[in-house]
Order: structure tokens, then sequence, then C-alpha cells
């Protein structure tokens, strides 16, 4: 049972999400779960390198075929301006005002949204529009495999950010929930990191 402490902008810690020992031993243990995560996506960006173009047969679609780079510049260019939504989230966070907060996090909620509805529209046009499913070849695997799985990542910190914002909507700033609005914002951040990469990798790569 955690005492809610009444707190001003005044007496509000500068550093709130590490204010409390609780508090720092969510930062270790995110940075233990972080670290897994980008072994993961290394075997995952691995695994694509190796089996990039690689098609049952001359002729069938590989990344130059199949990429448009103007659509997956916007998907990029709204996922990083969420990001950015992210840092004046955390930013009124640490000046205690949970109102606004709150407003930059929805914002950042409809641009991961957006970002998601143009990943969905790229993979149907792909297997509906082109023919070219996930198990069409070993580089149709590896592709919807490594993309994929950063969807269920931006889902997943999606459903993060939205259950903190409903659950703490009456609540309003504590010690308690400092440090896990932080961590959702640092982990919306990972996500926006790895697509840069997706983006290079994949993308800018495959269109030589």
């Amino acid at each position: 049972m955690h005492v809610e402490e009444q707190f001003t902008p005044k007496t509000w810690p500068e550093a709130p999400e590490k204010a409390t020992l609780e508090g720092k031993n969510k930062f270790l243990g995110f940075w233990f779960f972080l670290g897994g995560e980008t072994v993961l996506f290394a075997s995952l960006f691995a695994t694509y390198l190796a089996l990039k173009d690689k098609v049952p047969k001359k002729g069938d679609l590989i990344s130059t075929d199949l990429f448009e780079l103007p659509l997956a510049f916007i998907m990029t260019m709204v996922l990083l301006t969420s990001s950015i939504t992210s840092v004046y989230a955390i930013y009124h966070m640490k000046n205690y005002h949970f109102k606004k907060m709150q407003a930059w996090l929805f914002i950042t909620v409809l641009l991961g949204l957006t970002f998601l509805g143009f990943e969905i529209y790229e993979f149907y046009h792909y297997t509906h529009g082109l023919g070219f499913g996930y198990t069409h070849s070993a580089f149709s695997s590896a592709f919807y495999t490594l993309v994929g799985f950063h969807g269920g990542h931006v889902v997943f910190g999606l459903g993060w950010i939205l259950s903190l914002m409903l659950r703490n909507s009456k609540r309003g700033l504590s010690l308690y929930n400092a440090p896990k609005f932080y961590l959702a914002s640092l982990y919306w951040h990972f996500i926006d990191v790895v697509w840069v990469f997706i983006f290079t990798v994949v993308y800018l790569m495959g269109m030589v």
C-alpha cells in the first residue's frame, strides 16, 4: 500500500523517477530487460542480412522490387515525432504538470497508432497486392519477422503508456508512478532507435 504524498511544483523532486529506492531498482531491472531486447533485435538483424534477397528462383520479388522509400520515410518521421512528444511529456512530469504530461502522452499514442496504420497498410499491400507473403521465401520470412517483431513492440509500448494514463488519470503524479511513466518513455525511445536501424538496414540498403 503506497501512501500518496501531496506535492507542489516547488516541492516536487528534480528527478522524481529516481527519488526512491523502488524507482532506482526499477531502472536497474529495466536496463537488464533492455539488454535482452537488444540481443534479440541484433539476432534478427543478422538473420535478415544473411537472408536478404534469398529467393527460390530468379525473377522472384526482391527488396528493390518491394520497398517504397517515401512511405518508409513518412513512417520514420511519424515515429521520431512521437519520440519528441514523449520527451515533452516527461518534461512536464519533471515539472509536476500532470495534465500537460497526459496530453503529450496522448499525442504520442496517436502518432504510434498512425505508424501502426501505415505498417498494416504496407504489409497488406505486399501480401495481397504483390503476393509477397511470409512463406514466399527466406527473404520474406526474415523481413516480416524483423519488421513485425518491431511492430509488436510498438503495440506493447502503446499498451504500456495507455495503461499508465488510464490507471493514474484520477491519481495524479506521485513518487510511485513517476518512475513508471519515465521508463515507459525510455522504452518508447528504444523502439524509435530500433526503427531508425530498420529504416537504414532494410529500406535504404534495400533500394540498392
